[in-house]
């Protein structure tokens, strides 16, 4: 587990505002904030979300992204450069020193004053592409695999910038958020989906999602909820 640790660069809220051209009701456009938030069982103080029914909630409690991506996107998406900076992907928590191959499904985080666990990557919806204009960024973030990931709350407590990120528990090794994101591109095979039916840490509704696919022998995809 050496090396498996960060901190955070910035943390952000957002209310719920009109998004884009077509005026999505949505949390997705968060502000930073100075000093120490709540974090808690369903997020971080002051955060808000418009359809509950796929975002928030106790396994989506948080949305973490590597600050490290944003130079990679810059790059691929020079257009969009005012909107890539910390907190343009509309996560709460911007990470220096983990990415997507470094974390695992089920990881258990201390990250300033609060515990919280690894629950799953983000798939993009149409809320992504509202936000930069573009239709093809949703596309990007999956090819690209840089989707940053939720955590659910275990012990509520403060966060801050400045703040240490450590692993304290990594139940699954084998699972790293690059590994899960892996099966956006394909099935999973009947292994994988038994894997995932138990797979400690994992996000109920994706679990759940796993096990109706057991008894179809592999056939039906399982894919993380959607979050945006």
């Amino acid at each position: 587990m050496a090396g498996d640790s960060g901190s955070i660069v910035s943390v952000q809220v957002g209310r719920i505002a009109p998004l884009g051209r077509r005026r999505v009701p949505s949390g997705f456009v968060k502000q930073p904030v100075s000093g120490p938030v709540m974090a808690g069982e369903l997020g971080l103080a002051g955060d808000h979300q418009a359809d509950p029914r796929v975002h928030g909630g106790p396994d989506k409690a948080i949305y973490c992204y590597p600050v490290e991506h944003y130079e990679k996107w810059r790059a691929m998406a020079p257009s969009a450069t005012p909107l890539l900076v910390p907190g343009g992907f509309g996560e709460n928590l911007t990470t220096q020193g983990l990415d997507e191959d470094q974390v695992c499904i089920g990881d258990i985080f201390r990250a300033g004053g609060a515990t919280v666990q690894v629950t799953q990557p983000r798939q993009p919806c149409f809320k992504l592409a509202l936000r930069f204009d573009d239709n093809q960024m949703i596309k990007a973030m999956v090819r690209s695999g840089m989707s940053g990931w939720y955590v659910r709350v275990l012990e509520p407590g403060p966060v801050e910038a400045g703040a240490s990120i450590t692993l304290i528990e990594r139940r699954n090794p084998q699972w790293s958020i690059a590994r899960f994101n892996g099966l956006l591109g394909r099935r999973a095979t009947p292994a994988e989906i038994g894997e995932l039916a138990d797979l400690s840490g994992l996000a109920s509704d994706v679990q759940s999602s796993a096990r109706a696919a057991l008894t179809n022998a592999g056939k039906t995809a399982v894919k993380p909820s959607r979050s945006d």
